[in-house]
């Protein structure tokens, strides 16, 4: 990963591959073209003050996501400045929102790529923009490259340029705590959701539920977080009928992973749910073509829960954290369970399975009230769950449902605090009729409108009585089949990563309701 540096020297004297500046859109009323940031006075100088107009000349405006680049002026050691787009220009006095930044830093770190080190003189007014930019850098220069080359990562022209391998941060302060403790923050959070970015984009023929479940045993004992697997016989023995149905079909058995990170100050406990399908063919439903090809995605909510999980470690949170891996392979076979059959949850409830695509549901129903049993003061599930979630918010907006709505509030705001866009979203009442079963306590399926919202209430029916929980579908943000932007590379997102590390934060400074 991108190595981090604060620095305070001076621009011009840097040996560097290039000087990375901001430019924003005017906010003046009569002024028309690019104004260039803060940060970029030696640079601003060095053009006599024309800067902004040699930007514009070569086309930039200051838009959001812009790249211009520009042979440095006489008098600097590097070669080129990058300048970078940070959207409008804020008010006067005001500073540039933190997300403006992370994306900013993030395109020109991918623009980098194949360079050894830059700098980025964007703005920075305090530790936490320093943060913002110190993100953006770490997750803008990721790249997935396992599979390429000579197998071990390594690149060559054909596959591309080598990542960003240094960038320093001018304007922060070395000896200073708070810029220290951004800095050690950003890379503790980023290198875990890289983590869960690598386990998204890995195929399936190499991360199926054992794997997954091995990874994240070396991981705990990494970092002192104590870890418990639980494999078909002991999922059998328990009466986990959620997850053992929905891997029946597979010749790769699931597995149930309990991560707990404990802190001797706690004052809160969370557990984070994650739904881990490593494969989802739909199973006996099978998903047509064309639906398959991305379906490695689907335990991107166990991803993000893993990597929350070892942040708060690595953090030193003061709050006790407990993940739940829900792990399974969704196949089709002659041991597959099929539309019509009853599943015997954990919690003891019967399902009638309708649609054996609706499985995420079914693993998550069991971990969830396997967390329900150690009573929390709060359970957030993560889920890639519903198509129709992103027929509702599109691919870059996850929705929040809970069972308080003063909560489904306070994740919705840290999910904005770390510039993850997310909505809240109801839990009608009024649906949850439509799963009732002649059969079974309760189907997997209700009414096709509204079908997020039911995959929610069915949530519900397994979370713990009297304990407060959040469901985050992820299903639009999760995995990004289109080109990257701002700091998003293309397949694997490690969406929600950062909204649990939020939630993992403000539970340690007592201030999560």
């Amino acid at each position: 990963m991108t190595a981090l540096t604060l620095s305070t020297a001076a621009a011009p004297g840097l040996r560097v591959d290039a000087i990375v500046i901001g430019v924003a859109k005017s906010s003046a009323s009569k002024a028309s073209g690019p104004v260039v940031a803060p940060g970029a006075e030696a640079l601003d100088q060095a053009y006599d003050g024309r800067l902004a107009a040699v930007l514009e000349t070569l086309g930039a405006s200051g838009a959001e996501g812009e790249v211009t680049k520009l042979p440095a002026p006489a008098g600097f050691k590097t070669p080129l400045v990058v300048a970078v787009g940070l959207g409008a220009e804020p008010e006067k006095d005001a500073a540039y929102d933190a997300e403006a930044l992370r994306k900013a830093a993030g395109v020109a770190a991918r623009a980098l790529a194949g360079s050894k080190k830059a700098a980025f003189a964007l703005p920075l007014t305090d530790a936490a923009d320093a943060g913002a930019v110190a993100e953006g850098v770490l997750l803008g220069a990721y790249s997935f490259d396992a599979y390429k080359g000579n197998g071990n990562g390594a690149k060559d022209e054909k596959n591309g340029k080598a990542p960003l391998a240094e960038a320093a941060l001018l304007g922060g302060k070395p000896r200073d705590k708070a810029y220290k403790a951004a800095i050690e923050r950003a890379t503790a959070v980023c290198e875990e959701l890289n983590r869960a970015r690598d386990l998204i984009n890995m195929p399936p023929n190499d991360l199926d539920p054992e794997a997954f479940a091995g990874i994240a045993q070396a991981a705990a004992k990494e970092h002192g977080i104590k870890v418990q697997v639980l494999d078909e016989k002991a999922l059998t023995k328990g009466g986990y009928g959620g997850i053992l149905g929905v891997g029946s079909g597979s010749a790769s058995g699931p597995r149930l992973v309990k991560l707990s990170y404990t802190s001797s100050k706690a004052k809160k406990h969370l557990a984070f749910v994650g739904k881990g399908i490593t494969y989802d063919s739909g199973g006996i439903s099978l998903k047509p073509a064309g639906h398959n090809e991305t379906m490695k995605c689907d335990m991107s909510g166990a991803a993000a829960v893993f990597a929350a999980v070892v942040a708060a470690a690595r953090l030193g949170l003061e709050v006790n954290v407990t993940g739940w891996l829900a792990l399974a392979e969704n196949m089709p076979s002659g041991s597959a369970t099929r539309p019509g059959d009853v599943l015997r949850m954990y919690s003891g409830k019967t399902v009638e399975v309708l649609n054996t695509d609706a499985e995420g549901r079914l693993v998550l129903a069991d971990a969830l009230w396997a967390a329900s049993q150690e009573k929390p003061d709060a359970i957030v599930d993560v889920a890639t769950l519903t198509g129709a979630m992103m027929l509702a918010l599109g691919s870059r907006t996850f929705g929040v449902m809970a069972n308080d709505d003063a909560f489904r509030t306070a994740v919705h705001e840290a999910a904005e605090q770390v510039g993850e866009p997310s909505w809240p979203m109801p839990l009608p009442e009024h649906l949850r009729k439509g799963m009732d079963s002649a059969t079974a306590d309760i189907a997997n399926m209700g009414e096709r409108m509204g079908g997020g919202l039911v995959a929610g209430l069915f949530l519900r029916e397994f979370v713990g009585e009297g304990i407060t929980w959040a469901h985050l579908d992820i299903a639009g943000p999760a995995f990004n089949e289109g080109g990257p932007f701002g700091y998003t590379p293309k397949g694997g997102t490690g969406s929600a990563v950062r909204t649990l590390v939020r939630l993992a934060e403000l539970a340690s400074a007592d201030e999560l309701g």
